[in-house]
């Protein structure tokens, strides 16, 4: 029956345009852009408290719903040597206050099925209508009364430090930090990195400080959107927020970050890295809100803005193969504006994937970009901004972009006219103000031995190198005369038993715990024999993972799927069975290489680079002083989904004159994942039922 409908519209189909004979259309000529469309966005309301708090209303009766959000309206601020407490502030602010634990608050909040939030320049909620209420209550006490609890500040910096050092191993994050120094520069607000040093060096009453300095009522929006009128708005206000008290509030000004006079090649080394994390970056003046800014969109979408027909895709994607994604980024700021351009791309090609990035510049640049091109991304452009007039909070987002930076009230009306009137001769035009090929901060992140090749970028031929957390880079002390790898590797073996007694050792089991964030797991390994391999991981007396080899096969069982082991993972888990794996390096197939001497916080290590069969790389650290194993780099997953990795080995504990890693804590990516180790059995006897491979 499907078909015989689908036959009959077709019939129909044909029948109208037999009656209704279209015009030859000429493929050759580009169809003229009809008129923007008339865009008529939702109206807002405007009063001001006795203290100063503008409030924005934007009523939407469609849903129960209303929510609140605080916005400050500060100069950026310069944290200094104390870099991170202005963020840790922020999230502090829902911590406790003076009648309220944050257990209390939590449990409130959840109990209303209502969000709560903070940010070192927000407090925002939502809520059921019939809630607003009791929301407004809670959220009023956590903006005027908020006590920055000792043990939450606590818990919050060991947080922080941790997620520091999650970040050593995370190339975008590194490029990010690295970027941000370079363009704006330490002295600038924006240009400032957060590290371990900083934050051990905050206190709370720098939170306490930050917050009593600029959370002020007369610098400051209300936004309400939802299930509200202006009258019901203009009384929570002034219940709630009315006794706010007003205050000066500091203005801030800094040095205008510039472009350098010629490109500065800048290189983070990262020890290991498979791909090269590139970013074409420096510093702009562009404004919110100007005709020059609604130009500069329409540029970064025909660039490298995201969607698929960005010439940047189309070059070092599509037709070169050189990445999974390549964009580009053009930001007003009311301060310091920027442009980014950048990629993860394979080590041997980073050099010419930068020739690349600064050819689509060079273009924009040089060539006016055609007609038909420029149609299609306003055509693209204008869609997205109608889809996202279907929320109320667009028209919030915009009332506050007009208010803030006083544009014309009928700014986000006239914005698709602004944007279809744009020519290719303004764009090229502004293409020469701001898009900088000769200009630029070219920052790489990435495995050492790539950047002699990146000489030819630098008008001087020199490659700057810096450490993640932007000081400069020092490079690795050579090794005493004669001292080999396998010198290293023997002096390892001795400092945790010695080769004889590590050799009795045939079987073992361990048990202990693993931690990600909140969630811990029990860890039972078992080895027979240096040949067959178990490993379960359970959470709750439930069996999550298990991982068995019984010395001629192995499987991955994660939450009842079972997946076989590649010969990798095989090779993996026969070394880690092996008590003398790192003497057998060699017979194994991997190359060792002593490539000096590295400085840890934990004192000198030598850096021993290791190459496996499959090609990939890894790194381990050891002690000078003790030589014992201090840290291992390496990367996880493949493909787009490669991360770096770093192991970091915590403590040593003895049993039976051997000595074993007790705690690491293994950073992978943006998580952190702590193993300790309680029990360590020698020579147990196992029945071969223990490792049967299903």
């Amino acid at each position: 029956m499907k078909k015989i409908y689908y036959i009959a519209a077709l019939a129909l189909v044909s029948l109208v345009i037999a009656c209704n004979p279209v015009a030859k259309l000429d493929r050759s000529k580009v169809p003229a852009a009809g008129p923007a469309p008339v865009i008529s966005i939702g109206q807002y309301q405007l009063f001001t408290l006795d203290n100063g708090l503008r409030v924005i209303v934007v009523e939407n009766h469609k849903l129960p719903r209303v929510s609140y959000n605080i916005n400050l309206d500060r100069d950026p601020v310069r944290e200094g040597l104390r870099a991170g407490y202005v963020e840790m502030a922020g999230g502090l602010m829902s911590s406790g206050t003076a009648t309220r634990s944050k257990a209390q608050i939590d449990e409130k909040v959840d109990f209303l099925g209502a969000n709560l939030s903070t940010s070192s320049t927000s407090v925002s909620g939502s809520c059921l209508k019939k809630h607003s209420d009791e929301l407004l209550t809670v959220m009023s006490d956590v903006l005027l009364n908020p006590t920055f609890p000792q043990e939450e500040f606590d818990k919050t910096v060991k947080q922080t430090l941790s997620g520091l050092a999650s970040e050593k191993t995370s190339p975008d994050g590194i490029s990010e930090k690295i970027g941000n120094l370079m363009k704006f520069g330490n002295d600038h607000p924006y240009g400032e990195i957060v590290n371990e040093n900083t934050v051990n060096k905050i206190e709370r009453k720098d939170l306490i400080g930050y917050y009593n300095t600029y959370f002020k009522p007369n610098d400051a929006f209300l936004v309400i959107v939802g299930d509200i009128t202006l009258d019901e708005a203009r009384t929570q206000a002034n219940k709630y927020f009315g006794s706010w008290q007003a205050g000066k509030v500091p203005a801030l000004t800094y040095p205008n970050p510039t472009v350098p006079v010629s490109n500065r090649v800048v290189f983070v080394p990262l020890t290991g890295a498979v791909q090269s994390v590139i970013d074409i970056t420096y510093p702009i003046d562009l404004k919110p809100g100007t005709q020059e800014a609604i130009v500069a969109s329409l540029l970064n979408n025909i660039l490298g803005g995201g969607g698929f027909q960005a010439r940047l895709l189309q070059n070092l994607r599509e037709d070169k193969a050189y990445t999974y994604g390549a964009y580009s980024s053009i930001n007003p700021d009311e301060f310091v504006g920027s442009f980014s351009a950048g990629a993860s791309v394979r080590n041997a090609v980073t050099d010419s994937a930068i020739v690349q990035f600064l050819f689509e510049m060079e273009r924009l640049v040089n060539e006016p970009v055609p007609d038909s091109t420029i149609q299609t991304i306003k055509n693209i452009m204008t869609g997205n901004f109608a889809r996202s007039l279907e929320g109320p909070q667009t028209i919030a987002r915009f009332a506050l972009n007009i208010e803030k930076y006083k544009l014309p009230k009928d700014y986000y009306e006239t914005y698709l006219q602004k944007l279809n009137s744009v020519t290719a001769a303004e764009l090229q035009t502004l293409a020469k103000k701001i898009i900088k090929p000769s200009n630029a901060y070219i920052t790489v992140v990435g495995n050492k031995e790539i950047a002699p090749t990146l000489e030819k970028f630098s008008p001087i031929g020199k490659v700057e190198l810096y450490n993640p957390d932007g000081s400069l880079f020092t490079d690795l002390r050579p090794a005493p005369e004669g001292m080999t790898a396998k010198e290293v590797l023997q002096k390892y073996i001795d400092a945790i038993g010695g080769e004889a007694t590590l050799s009795k050792v045939k079987s073992m089991e361990q048990k202990g715990k693993m931690s990600l964030g909140p969630m811990s797991a029990d860890v039972n390994v078992k080895v027979k024999d240096n040949s067959k391999f178990k490993m379960t991981i359970n959470i709750g007396g439930m069996e999550m993972v298990k991982q068995v080899y019984n010395g001629t096969k192995g499987v991955m069982v994660q939450m009842g799927k079972s997946e076989q082991l590649g010969e990798s993972d095989v090779a993996d888990l026969k070394s880690e069975m092996d008590m003398l794996s790192e003497l057998n390096y060699e017979k194994n197939g991997i190359v060792s290489i002593l490539k000096g001497i590295d400085k840890l916080d934990s004192g000198d290590a030598y850096v021993v680079e290791l190459k496996k069969p499959d090609g990939t790389i890894s790194t381990e650290f050891y002690s000078v002083s003790t030589g014992l194993k201090a840290k291992i780099l390496g990367v996880e997953g493949e493909g787009e989904d490669i991360v770096n990795s770093e192991t970091i080995i915590n403590d040593y504990a003895t049993k039976d004159g051997i000595k074993y890693v007790s705690k690491r804590t293994q950073n992978v990516g943006p998580q952190t994942i702590i193993f300790s180790i309680d029990e360590l059995i020698i020579n147990p006897k196992f029945d071969d039922m223990e490792f049967a491979v299903e």
